[in-house]
């Protein structure tokens, strides 16, 4: 056999390399577009990414070579298509994983979240929160430490979701409501510095719960296609929203935006943390449903837990069911307000906002179209999230947002 190199390979080699320099600014959109599910062919990436064929195919296998996604050896067609088979394109099963970390009123709890907001494993939930952030951080990050552990797998990165308005540039968790912590808690910090003591590469971030749900469900849930995409959901304790507008959250001048929470909606109703009464934080989330239906809260599981059982388990209850009506009623009060407001063109609801629209959705529609300038015009969408753990995929999409604008970077 010759030593000599075979010309033509070389030749196909140089081409490749050619194309590849030429595809390299390509790489992070090709994988955005995998990533958000925008491309499940060879041939759709080289239509959005508006290069040629032999340039997609070049960046394809770019990203297969990173160990990011995977690109089908034999190329097939779709049942009842036309024309020339193309190559199907997937995220990697094995791949690298962010760890995701989720703090709420009523425990926390760590995961790995390859690309395509696929979960690869969980921790248990914890139904204790300290009132020291770093002993809580720390516990989560050491769940997550042990998954990465158990899995052998490669981390881009970490990110944290915490109920309470997170001020930037710093990462300071404002307004911790329903935690014990103190107001102003440098999370993003002590987040890192967990990460850090940990052993974990990669960067570290934090943001608030809901605006985290609102980008994954847009990324990979009901979301998606929405331009100007509403959520506002009510988890454990309190009410938060979250508004997406061209593909990108909208947090405002210091990260403090869409604090629906606190549009009042009862002015004769429960006194609020805010200072005020009747706002959406008291008046739609689980204890209030809980006191309006009678109900004393238990300690057994979460309040959040306890409202679901309620409503799906006795909903022919007519104390259960007139405390549905009158939480929808308040609900869609204030999410007529919104639209009026905002003008979205969808609005995805999570948690126990998510079991009322599915109780009722023609009475909550209703409500927003009759008390809505734009609702009465033509209506706006309102869905469920489409998500689980959608605070949990989201924080994972914090720490993958740099691998998504530079896959170069990825870990080795």
């Amino acid at each position: 056999m010759s030593g000599k190199a075979d010309p033509r390979a070389a030749g196909e080699g140089t081409t490749s390399r050619t194309r590849l320099d030429r595809g390299r600014g390509a790489l992070g959109p090709a994988l955005e577009l995998v990533h958000t599910g925008r491309a499940p062919t060879r041939a759709v990436l080289t239509a959005e990414l508006g290069v040629t064929r032999a340039t997609a195919g070049a960046v394809a296998a770019e990203l297969e070579a990173l160990g990011l996604i995977r690109v089908d050896a034999r190329p097939g067609a779709a049942a009842g298509s036309q024309g020339r088979p193309s190559h199907r394109l997937s995220v990697a099963e094995d791949g690298p994983v962010a760890l995701a970390a989720q703090i709420h009123a009523d425990g926390f709890r760590a995961a790995l979240v390859g690309l395509g907001g696929r979960i690869v494993a969980t921790t248990p939930g914890c139904e204790v929160v300290d009132a020291d952030p770093a002993k809580v951080l720390g516990s989560v990050v050491e769940a997550g430490a042990g998954l990465l552990r158990e899995t052998g797998r490669r981390c881009v990165g970490a990110g944290l979701a915490v109920p309470s308005a997170v001020a930037e540039p710093e990462g300071l968790a404002l307004n911790p409501l329903h935690l014990a912590w103190p107001a102003g808690a440098p999370v993003r910090e002590i987040f890192a510095r967990q990460v850090r003591a940990a052993g974990i590469e990669g960067p570290a971030f934090a943001a608030n719960d809901v605006n985290l749900a609102a980008l994954a469900e847009h990324r990979h849930g009901a979301g998606r296609g929405a331009r100007d995409l509403l959520c506002v959901a009510t988890g454990h304790r309190g009410v938060g929203g979250a508004l997406v507008l061209d593909g990108r959250l909208h947090t405002g001048s210091s990260g403090l935006a869409l604090e629906v929470g606190h549009l009042a909606v009862n002015p004769e109703g429960r006194p609020c943390h805010c200072g005020s009464r009747g706002c959406l934080d008291v008046e739609t989330d689980p204890l209030a449903f809980l006191t309006a239906a009678g109900r004393e809260p238990g300690p057994e599981v979460s309040l959040l837990q306890q409202s679901y059982d309620l409503i799906r388990g006795h909903y022919a209850d007519p104390a259960v069911r007139a405390a549905t009506e009158t939480l929808i009623d308040r609900l869609g009060l204030g999410l007529a307000g919104l639209v009026n407001i905002l003008n979205p063109d969808r609005i995805i609801l999570g948690g126990l906002h998510r079991a009322l629209l599915d109780a009722d959705p023609e009475r909550l529609r209703a409500v927003v179209a009759g008390r809505s300038l734009w609702g009465q015009s033509g209506g706006v969408p309102i869905l469920p999230c489409g998500l689980d753990h959608n605070s949990l995929v989201g924080a994972a999409e914090l720490a993958w947002q740099p691998v998504l604008d530079d896959p170069l970077g990825v870990p080795a």
